[in-house]
């Protein structure tokens, strides 16, 4: 059966800048996409709905869970490269500081970070995803939800914060944004990962480009509309690691709320 759209006859309005000059860019198969004339956000609308959003990632091979759970040595080598650069940002150092994993799916990047020293947390929307890393790594506090909820009644505030390939997925990247920097100590580390549309090696023709997959991917985001988002939530992105494939890789600081 087919995902459900919102029912909304209104005209599609950027998330990021709010214009209201939002022209169809692509539509492929039963998905239209619309790119912001201000600041470039590409977007799906209608958008999902939370609840057709929520039967997409409890399909275990929606996204390619299952497949992702293997060459685990690889994954956790990659995952330990990401958190070490995660943890040097810490200050004071990782030991015993607060870590959560948005998106976790199988655990890896949670385990790496528990090895570096950091308490570390996980939290994905996808419940069987979350029963293997609760299986194959028990020091770790592991959570099945989505993320908004989880700010919501959680306590804890988190020293770092890693986000990989997670931002394209959301229907409202205000909420999610919120979220982030709700759940982060005052100058806490976000490590946060997103295809970049505006990347010099993106395929002109989007259905050629291996991220463009509707509607698993709702946002595309380019340098310029991701520290603008990230800023209205009080994160400040201070460095932009390279990327050679069509990515964003941004380090961002929590700041001070007025």
């Amino acid at each position: 059966m087919p995902a459900e759209v919102v029912e909304n006859s209104d005209p599609p309005h950027c998330q990021v800048c709010g214009g209201g000059d939002c022209s169809p860019l692509i539509r492929h198969r039963d998905w239209t996409y619309h790119r912001c004339a201000d600041c470039g956000l590409v977007f799906l609308h209608p958008m999902l709905d939370a609840a057709a959003l929520a039967e997409l990632y409890s399909n275990p091979d929606s996204a390619g869970t299952r497949a992702y759970f293997r060459k685990v040595g690889s994954k956790l080598r990659r995952a330990r490269r990401r958190v070490a650069l995660l943890a040097h940002e810490v200050s004071g150092g990782p030991a015993g500081k607060q870590f959560l994993d948005v998106g976790c799916s199988g655990g890896f990047t949670t385990e790496a970070a528990r090895q570096a020293g950091f308490q570390a947390w996980g939290i994905d929307p996808d419940a069987d995803a979350v029963a293997h890393a609760r299986q194959h790594y028990p020091g770790s506090r592991f959570e099945a939800g989505g993320l908004e909820d989880f700010a919501d009644s959680c306590d804890v505030r988190f020293d770092a914060v890693y986000c990989s390939e997670v931002l394209e997925h959301v229907a409202d990247a205000n909420r999610f944004a919120a979220a982030l920097s709700s759940l982060m100590t005052p100058d806490g580390v976000l490590y946060l990962t997103t295809p970049d549309i505006g990347h010099w090696r993106r395929p002109r023709r989007l259905p050629a480009w291996d991220v463009f997959t509707p509607p698993h991917h709702c946002l595309f985001f380019s340098s310029g509309n991701l520290r603008r988002l990230l800023a209205r939530h009080h994160l400040e992105i201070y460095r932009r690691r390279p990327a050679f494939k069509p990515g964003l890789k941004v380090l961002a600081r929590k700041l001070g709320e007025d």
